[in-house]
């Protein structure tokens, strides 16, 4: 039975939902945006509406359709300064410097290419299209990584033909590639080297063992006689050791034991000739829903320069120069999606003697727009974007229109219980890995991607039509008076 609105009466919140995750709080009040989950302009108007660089939820939708990937561009170029400011202080406090790489696969396209150069920051990329992008946007190239376990020859090649600042190696296999490619390009290039520390990091763990079972890097004790191999040629130039230790990581611990042990194959390197560098990558937290506390910026980027001085001074060698790769923590909170409500259902779920109900809502997306509740089991948080209500709050369920039963874009949330079709819905913290892992399955187009300020919006990178959609398809043939090469996919 779908939950009824209270009378006026009385607005007291219903008792919690069995069915709702141990993390969950029943909200005292389910129109709320949460603290640290909206990007930073993010408010309700006087008459109740999501408001997003001071555009309506409502004007977003009647002007670029739903679903869609909205920016808030101040928020984003806001969080990459506040980042590189914060390391850049931090590890000036201990005597050195700090460049800062966005990481590209979090989302790029040429606009916000630009937005993190002009704020100060690098770019990383991870395949010749992401590379291509950058430099389509202007991107100096020596300002570019490129990163990627399985780069191919003619990815090498383009790379170090454009004059790519550093290439992140990844297996003793590729020396000999990149060597090749710069000495046919008849330039010496910048490397590192990625190496597996052992350490593994996600939210408030990490567990540190003797090797990584995983695709990326090469094991650390291997490091000595792999640089050996890069020193060896006349076009490589050896910058430092690259680590990882994983994403959506809260606190330093992980990042601590992690330069611990790259330090100590760094400070046996230099027997051999300079190392300019450490890169400590990147997988810095952020928020999804009202139960995550990430470290704040400035406190991770304290924390990392102290173990580091700690770890230097231990050693007794020059603190190197450092490299950080942030992208969920840039672009996730600054970016929502909008959805348009299509169906509702109410299920009663038996729970022992206690009954229950989810209420599900079927929107206009799902996993062909944010393919991490698929594939991870990502949680996230939504609002009615529309309006405000005074109905009592019901768990819910947002569930897309694909043809799977794991099509589910928020998994449990509180909604106020006269959620209806038609109304809008935001999902917050949608800017990274949603549009970039985002797919045509069941012939779906990708959903346009807008960037608001100072009350205006403007595309980034335009939806995908029907017309889009087949024009790959050999089998059809062509006639510009058939009307089902048109339109949307929605």
């Amino acid at each position: 039975m779908a939950p009824t609105p209270p009378s006026t009466a009385s607005h007291r919140p219903a008792p919690g939902n069995p069915l709702a995750p141990a993390w969950l709080a029943l909200p005292a009040d389910a129109n709320a945006l949460a603290d640290g989950l909206w990007p930073a302009t993010a408010a309700r108007t006087a008459t109740g509406e999501l408001e997003i660089g001071g555009v309506t939820a409502s004007a977003l939708a009647a002007e670029f359709g739903t679903p869609l990937y909205v920016i808030d561009e101040t928020d984003a170029r806001t969080r990459a300064r506040d980042i590189r400011r914060a390391f850049e202080t931090e590890f000036a406090a201990i005597g050195t410097t700090v460049r800062v790489y966005y990481a590209g696969k979090a989302f790029l396209s040429t606009e916000i290419a630009r937005w993190m150069i002009a704020d100060g920051l690098n770019i990383d990329v991870c395949s010749g299209g992401e590379l291509a992008v950058a430099l389509a946007a202007g991107v100096d190239p020596a300002r570019l990584g490129f990163h990627g376990n399985n780069k191919s020859l003619v990815e090498i090649y383009a790379a170090t033909r454009a004059g790519i600042g550093t290439i992140v190696i990844d297996s003793a296999i590729e020396i000999e590639r990149v060597a090749a490619a710069a000495e046919s390009n008849g330039v010496v290039q910048d490397v590192r080297l990625r190496v597996n520390s052992g350490v593994h990091a996600h939210t408030h763990e990490f567990l540190a063992t003797a090797h990584e079972d995983q695709k990326f890097g090469v094991v650390l004790e291997d490091a000595p006689a792999l640089v050996a191999a890069i020193r060896s040629k006349a076009s490589l130039r050896f910058l430092g050791l690259h680590g990882h230790i994983g994403s959506q990581i809260f606190g330093a611990e992980g990042f601590a034991e992690a330069a611990s042990r790259l330090l100590t194959v760094h400070a046996q390197l230099l027997d051999g000739g300079p190392v300019p560098e450490l890169n400590l990558g990147g997988g810095f937290g952020i928020a999804y829903t009202s139960a995550d506390t990430p470290t704040p910026i400035r406190e991770l980027a304290a924390q990392m320069a102290a173990s580091v001085s700690a770890e230097c001074v231990s050693r007794g060698i020059p603190v190197p120069a450092i490299a950080i790769e942030p992208g969920r923590a840039i672009i996730g909170p600054a970016g929502i999606t909008l959805y348009t409500a299509g169906t509702t259902k109410a299920v009663d779920v038996a729970l022992g003697s206690r009954p229950a109900a989810r209420l599900y809502v079927s929107v206009d997306g799902g996993m062909s727009d944010n393919a991490r509740p698929a594939l991870y089991g990502a949680d996230y948080s939504v609002r009615i974007a529309n309006r405000v209500t005074d109905a009592a709050p019901a768990l819910v369920r947002i569930a897309g229109k694909h043809c799977e039963s794991g099509d589910i874009v928020v998994d449990a949330d509180y909604l106020p219980g006269d959620v209806e079709p038609g109304d809008l819905l935001a999902v917050a913290a949608t800017g990274a890995y949603c549009w970039s892992l985002a797919s045509n399955y069941n012939y779906v187009g990708r959903p346009a991607v807008v960037a608001v300020r100072d009350s205006a919006a403007r595309v980034l990178v335009r939806g995908e039509t029907i017309s889009d959609l087949l024009a790959r398809d050999t089998g059809i043939r062509r006639d510009s008076t058939d009307p089902s090469t048109e339109g949307t996919t929605r």
